[in-house]
């Protein structure tokens, strides 16, 4: 794969990352963005990061078994599993980061 290409895909993604952190923020989030991790942290008793760890490793999982089953999948279906992965990723960032109480 050329440099070109790849980074054509890398880009892609990312915007496509982003869009979808913003449309589910109108859809899930109060003002708090992080908001539901608190919530099911607390009903679980664990913390906003445990409770993201949870909810990311159906997601995990479901990659993983794509991956070693050998079958084929469509590129939608993968992308949609690599979107989700790559967004709990940058929302574990985000509450690491309150929790840390770093802005950055």
């Amino acid at each position: 794969m050329t440099t070109e290409k790849f980074n054509d895909i890398i880009n892609r993604q990312i915007e496509h990352c982003k869009s979808i952190l913003c449309s589910k923020a109108e859809e899930y989030a109060t003002a708090d963005r992080l908001h539901n991790f608190k919530i099911a942290g607390a009903l679980q008793g664990v913390s906003p990061v445990q409770a993201l760890m949870g909810m990311m490793a159906k997601h995990t999982v479901s990659v993983a078994d794509m991956c070693v089953s050998g079958e084929t999948y469509p590129q939608e279906m993968w992308d949609e599993k690599i979107t989700d992965s790559i967004n709990y990723l940058l929302l574990l960032s985000a509450l690491v980061r309150e929790e840390n109480n770093e802005n950055n």
